[in-house]
């Protein structure tokens, strides 16, 4: 299976939707096309999960901490887009 840095897609992704790391394009240069898709495909596939859970109605402090992930994963995608769009490569 592959990995990034020695972690999974899925760890990665969880990562990056609880702060630990950071997506750049200075992050994402070192990767190949196909490890850009899967990347990309994990953290969309996490958005999704996070959407999923059941809403914490009345909980201030868990809704900010699940729009804080769902944020911080948006934004990753977002990022990824550009910079495959700026080395030609398609994520879908």
């Amino acid at each position: 299976m592959a990995n990034i840095r020695g972690k999974s897609f899925r760890a990665v992704a969880r990562d990056i939707s609880d702060g630990y790391v950071t997506v750049n394009p200075l992050f994402l240069k070192p990767y190949d096309d196909e490890t850009l898709k899967l990347l990309y495909q994990e953290v969309m596939k996490t958005q999704g999960e996070i959407r999923g859970e059941k809403f914490p109605h009345g909980n201030v402090e868990e809704i900010r901490y699940r729009n804080l992930r769902l944020q911080r994963l948006h934004s990753a995608a977002m990022i990824m887009k550009t910079f495959a769009r700026d080395r030609r490569i398609a994520l879908i």
